[in-house]
């Protein structure tokens, strides 16, 4: 397999197991950036990225990033607190009237964005044409009960994070949610990263596909079993309602609409340079940085049936739980993305690391294959 990219030579070994994903036949393409105190030192891509196998994974080529794309809105949604207009422990109906409904009144952006509100799923089936329906899904949502009281538990939003975060931030930044995403934290940092994809930007972009006869972990076939047996389950319909969730990643409607929970594109370069910025300072002001990545969550998750830690939109290190944990040090933070893409940083080595893949692998929270590459990476540190 042809290894395209740089790295620096104390990091041979991150790019020799870079390299031996490729040993599994189903492997297709993938990227991985690494940055130390604000240098690459590791920048690869391999492999390929159309349907058929035809077309070799490019130094520009994008991917969805599937939930990676959460921290991106979170951090959006902290720099409107920062210029006072949102605010955390505000309720949330005070920026959006209707939200109000059904016992809500009281729901925090706070809450929101650390998966407390109770909001992760929709109960009513609702058509498959409504996932692009921005305005049926935030009416929806604002009629929508809390499936817990408020603030007592917390369950992933795996897709609704988006419409409610979305909603916000296209309420208090008065622009379509993607856009605001994009301006406030690609731009400045000049990363090749896109929340609502432009069609002449189409030819770039990995077709996704999943990886076949691996079951995952005992977090993914719990999982599975729920969303297999028990259609009306929380769980069930936080993945599939509206129905094509899980199967819309290559769709041009998926691509051009901003679903800031699960549609932003980019690269492995965009993840590492994101998280890069917010170790450097320039994304946000400390005290907010310290809110982003202070303990909000931690426990059974009521969505993903598995024990998760958040902040406020990322997820927080578990070092001793084997499915959650990025495998650095111990104040690691950021996100996976479905299948195996996943971006991070860690404070402690001054590591902001992204990898990006289009053989989605069945886990629920980190992959494997992430997981290795960061263990070989913190014997080259």
């Amino acid at each position: 397999m042809q290894i395209q990219g740089h790295y620096e030579l104390q990091f041979e070994a991150v790019r020799e197991a870079f390299a031996a994903l490729f040993d599994d036949p189903q492997e297709r393409g993938a990227a991985l950036c690494i940055q130390v105190g604000g240098e690459t030192v590791l920048d690869l891509w391999a492999g390929t990225a159309d349907k058929d196998g035809q077309q070799a994974w490019h130094s520009d080529t994008i991917a969805n990033l599937f939930s990676c794309t959460k921290t991106f809105t979170a951090v959006t949604a902290l720099q409107l607190v920062a210029e006072g207009k949102l605010a955390l422990d505000a309720p949330v109906a005070r920026y959006w009237p209707e939200f109000a409904q059904a016992g809500k009144s009281s729901v925090t952006l706070r809450q929101l964005l650390c998966h407390q509100a109770g909001l992760p799923a929709i109960r009513q089936l609702l058509p498959a044409e409504a996932l692009y329906d921005w305005q049926t899904m935030v009416d929806t949502l604002a009629a929508e009960a809390p499936w817990w009281t408020p603030g007592t538990a917390h369950g992933y939003a795996a897709i609704t994070y988006g419409w409610l975060l979305g909603e916000l931030i296209r309420r208090a930044d008065g622009r379509g949610p993607g856009e605001s995403i994009v301006a406030r934290t690609a731009r400045p940092l000049g990363l090749d990263f896109h929340v609502g994809l432009d069609d002449e930007e189409f030819y770039r972009v990995a077709h996704i596909a999943r990886g076949k006869g691996n079951p995952g972990d005992e977090a993914a076939k719990r999982l599975l079993q729920v969303t297999m047996r028990e259609p009306e389950a929380l769980s069930t319909r936080a993945f599939t309602n509206p129905p094509a969730i899980l199967t819309s990643t290559n769709k041009p409607e998926w691509r051009r609409m901003q679903q800031p929970a699960a549609n932003g594109h980019g690269n492995a370069r965009s993840l590492a340079g994101f998280y890069a910025g917010l170790l450097d300072g320039s994304l946000l002001e400390s005290e907010l940085l310290d809110e982003l990545t202070r303990e909000h969550s931690l426990g059974q998750d009521m969505t993903l049936l598995t024990q998760t830690r958040f902040g406020l939109g990322c997820m927080l290190d578990q070092p001793q739980v084997p499915n959650a944990t990025f495998g650095l040090g111990a104040k690691a933070f950021g996100h996976p993305g479905a299948g195996g893409s996943v971006g991070f940083a860690d404070p402690e080595h001054d590591v902001a690391f992204g990898f990006v893949t289009n053989t989605l692998g069945p886990y629920v929270l980190m992959d494997p294959r992430a997981q290795k590459l960061v263990r070989v990476l913190a014997g080259c540190l």
